[in-house]
């Protein structure tokens, strides 16, 4: 993509009311509900199916659940270039991940590599965006990375092969993030999920090469584990579209930590995963900056309400 097209694009993106990053706030965290579950379907399914064949089956099924769910409408490309750039970027960072589980990361480890990505959005969201950080926001994000430190450590629990890998997947999906706020410019919630979804189909068959499909037809609950997987993915990716659409990136970053939380009461439920100490300090941590960046807003849009009232 142009630089001049980022910068027209990121131009022509409004400041958001208080009001529209309240509701951009509760889409984005049903979002993320959304997506752990399907992220808890896939690594339920992974060893049986592997890599290659999740990313089909999440294109395949994702795009076919948006084209119900919107009935078809809304799903014409308007920004092409970039909705193709974010689909490439965004399937290479899926590959990581579900490398990583594979190999036998779990899934709250995971969470917390992933727990990096609000100060790189926010900090990226400057110079691609132009958006305005006040110190409170640049707090809370500093305080939630201060909360990262703590769970990733060199030589910690967290610290094994996949990490570095997982840390350059988390700073590519922090561009993914900014880009989605990008193409809400340009596409609508339809178009932007679709396309996304569309993209794992043919970068997973370029995949199975290196991660072969099974020898065997998998089993009906893994079956039904890749159909929730890619309904999942679906409504989450349409949900986060409308939340970048309605809030800016560094008022959303903080909320990237939200899956800390759900993802360690089920990885413990599922596969009985238990974190360590560090890993559960540094989650309270990140947890606690996210509520005072909801509070902040929730501030904003009282005083923007009294300003309309003329009090």
């Amino acid at each position: 993509m142009a630089d001049g097209t980022r910068v027209t694009s990121a131009a022509r993106l409004a400041t958001p009311t208080g009001a529209e990053a309240i509701r951009g706030i509760f889409l984005i965290l049903a979002a993320y509900v959304v997506i752990t579950g399907a992220d808890v379907a896939v690594k339920w399914a992974l060893p049986e199916v592997g890599v290659a064949v999740s990313m089909i089956s999440r294109g395949v099924i994702g795009s076919a659940a948006v084209l119900v769910l919107t009935r078809g409408r809304g799903i014409a490309a308007g920004n092409k270039l970039l909705l193709t750039a974010r689909g490439v970027l965004h399937c290479a960072v899926s590959a990581t991940w579900y490398w990583a589980w594979v190999s036998g990361m779990a899934l709250v480890d995971s969470y917390a590599i992933a727990a990096a990505a609000p100060l790189a959005m926010t900090l990226l969201a400057i110079p691609i965006l132009g958006e305005k950080v006040g110190w409170r926001r640049w707090s809370s994000t500093l305080l939630g990375f201060a909360g990262v430190l703590v769970m990733l450590q060199p030589q910690g629990d967290l610290w094994r092969f996949e990490t570095p890998f997982l840390l350059v997947a988390v700073l590519a999906m922090a561009v993914t993030r900014i880009w989605t706020r990008v193409l809400s410019v340009t596409d609508g919630p339809a178009a932007i999920a679709f396309w996304l979804m569309a993209a794992h189909i043919p970068m997973g068959l370029l995949l199975l090469p290196a991660f072969p499909p099974p020898a065997t037809m998998p089993g009906p609950g893994v079956l039904a584990a890749l159909a929730f997987f890619g309904i999942a993915n679906a409504i989450a990716h349409m949900l986060f579209a409308r939340a970048f659409a309605l809030a800016s990136v560094s008022a959303l970053a903080p909320y990237e930590y939200s899956p800390l939380l759900l993802g360690g009461v089920l990885g413990f439920l599922i596969w009985a995963e238990v974190p360590a100490w560090t890993t559960i300090g540094g989650a309270a941590i990140v947890i606690i900056a996210g509520l005072y960046n909801l509070h902040r807003e929730q501030l904003r849009r009282a005083a923007e309400r009294r300003d309309i009232a003329g009090i």
